[in-house]
């Protein structure tokens, strides 16, 4: 069990010192963070703000990994490898909209 937290904090780690997008999408969590904890109205509203901020991040690392391991098998232009990072970029694209649209219905409520 030890070993797997520590396998994870690596990649953490990782992320935060190779992925300028995953520094980037953490900053903006915690400057939002008590910002949620300040909206929220409920306990559930909060964790529905909070939620957003770390699956945006989730999706980060997914697509941080696919980028890397597609890195790893070539670094020439291949149209397959194009697409899969495309797709990955599309899911934090679509991460950040899901991200924005609980953000507005708290507010907005």
């Amino acid at each position: 069990m030890f070993a797997a937290l520590r396998y994870s904090l690596q990649g953490l780690c990782a992320a935060f010192r190779h992925e300028s997008a995953f520094r980037q999408e953490l900053l903006l969590a915690a400057i939002l963070t008590p910002v949620a904890v300040w909206l929220g109205r409920n306990p559930l509203e909060v964790i529905l703000l909070m939620g957003s901020l770390l699956f945006v991040l989730v999706v980060e690392l997914l697509n941080s990994a696919l980028e890397t391991v597609a890195d790893a098998v070539t670094i020439e232009n291949h149209p397959l490898i194009g697409r899969a990072k495309d797709l990955g970029s599309a899911a934090v694209l679509l991460a950040l909209c899901l991200a924005l649209l609980v953000w507005v219905g708290v507010i907005w409520r």
